[in-house]
């Protein structure tokens, strides 16, 4: 590696110690203006130097060069080292002089690359997966698989990303080991460091005040303390868990979602305050593998409350539950009914029950479609939103001005 003077000051204090980072797995996340992908970016430009070859990836291929490309530029400027490197502006890849290492990109939605991209000396040892919480499991298990080969090297997968929340894979995948009251845990091959705004010295006082004076208190939480929170783009942020009390007002309302293998099928019981455009959720059913018989068996209880609305999807299975005792009935789907129901009840206030933890979890997760370029399109994403879809069908009839079949809560039995 070419000897290179560096000031002790040319990174932030908390990220010094991770030039030489050697955990397998490395998470880097936290607030906006702390600094992460400015540090990432210049220890891949020593790194390669020093002989590693990293893939650097995000979701989307447009977005790199406006994001850790020209990070990666901006730190061989700094350090003043970019004569030390060729750089091939078409391909995307930057090729050490002294050693051959490269850095090289890719978008996760150009697979055929993905699976071809190989360095042109020596094996694949680091991988930054920027932006993680936009990327899917399945695309870092096949990264991960990619770190493989002869190399003096210990194999690295970093993950930068501002956190969302916790049902995220990264959560589940990686943060067992997380102490909130920390900044940094480790285990024998998983490190994470927690930064915020406060850990940058480079900030301006205007960068400073804008991140302390934010209003919006998902993005407060998020971006300016470096907490998970919920989806930066999710659907519903118009409900709250809550015990519901035995005497709230308001009719009686059951909605069903078919499923069996893969997907789950999802039921719910609520009773819906016309009057305060309030929806009180207080049951859920969510299993998979059910037959129709089994699944009546399940619904019995609730069969004397009234209809159950259901996917008129599956004709079959309403006519068996109807021969086995259940009023089961199908919704009548309209022209743009998802969009427009899920437009409906996000003018509604959603008061769930703790007894509905997965109906709280597709709240969290439910997002709206995007389209190639990563901007946000007026479709929700038609997954993780089976108990939403039951919902949907509960409150069909509301939504067109329509009465619906109703109940006393005290005929359910609650």
């Amino acid at each position: 590696m070419p000897r290179i003077s560096l000031r002790g000051d040319f990174i932030n204090k908390i990220y010094q110690p991770h030039l030489s980072n050697s955990h397998r797995y490395q998470i880097y996340f936290g607030g906006a203006g702390s600094g992460k992908s400015v540090f990432l970016a210049t220890r891949c430009v020593l790194d390669t130097l020093s002989g590693r070859n990293t893939l650097v990836v995000r979701n989307v291929a447009k977005t790199l060069r406006s994001s850790c490309w020209n990070e990666i530029i901006k730190a061989m400027d700094r350090l003043g080292i970019r004569s030390l490197f060729r750089i091939n502006k078409t391909e995307m890849s930057i090729t050490a002089r002294n050693n051959g290492a490269q850095l090289l990109f890719a978008g996760l939605d150009d697979v055929e690359k993905i699976k071809s991209i190989t360095p042109q000396k020596g094996a694949l040892t680091d991988i930054w997966m920027e932006e993680a919480t936009e990327c899917e499991w399945n695309d870092f298990k096949q990264l991960d698989k990619r770190l493989r080969g002869q190399s003096c090297h210990v194999k690295r997968f970093t993950l930068s990303f501002n956190p969302v929340y916790k049902t995220h894979w990264l959560y589940r995948e990686f943060f067992q080991i997380w102490q909130e009251d920390r900044f940094f845990c480790e285990s024998d091959t998983v490190s994470i460091l927690k930064t915020t705004y406060r850990d940058n010295r480079f900030l301006t006082a205007d960068d400073r005040a804008a991140l302390e004076n934010e209003a919006d208190p998902y993005f407060y939480q998020v971006y300016t303390l470096g907490e998970w929170g919920a989806a930066g783009d999710v659907i519903f942020t118009n409900w709250r868990v809550e015990d519901i009390p035995d005497d709230i007002p308001g009719e009686t309302r059951m909605g069903l979602d078919f499923g069996f293998a893969a997907d789950p099928c999802g039921f719910l019981l609520l009773r819906y305050d016309r009057k305060n455009h309030k929806i009180f959720v207080l049951r859920e059913l969510y299993e998979k593998s059910l037959t129709n018989y089994d699944l009546a068996n399940l619904l019995r209880p609730y069969a004397a409350g009234g209809a159950i609305l259901c996917d008129s999807a599956e004709p079959k299975s309403i006519a068996e539950l109807r021969a086995l005792g259940i009023p089961a009935y199908a919704v009548k789907k309209g022209p743009d009914s998802v969009l427009h129901g899920v437009q409906w009840l996000r003018q509604q206030e959603i008061i769930l029950s703790p007894a509905c933890p997965h109906l709280k979890d597709e709240l969290i997760r439910y997002q709206w479609q995007k389209d190639k370029s990563g901007a946000s399109l007026s479709r929700p994403m038609d997954r993780d939103n089976h108990l939403i879809d039951a919902m949907r069908y509960a409150l069909e009839g509301d939504m067109n001005t329509r009465r619906a079949f109703t109940q006393s809560k005290a005929q359910l039995g609650l």
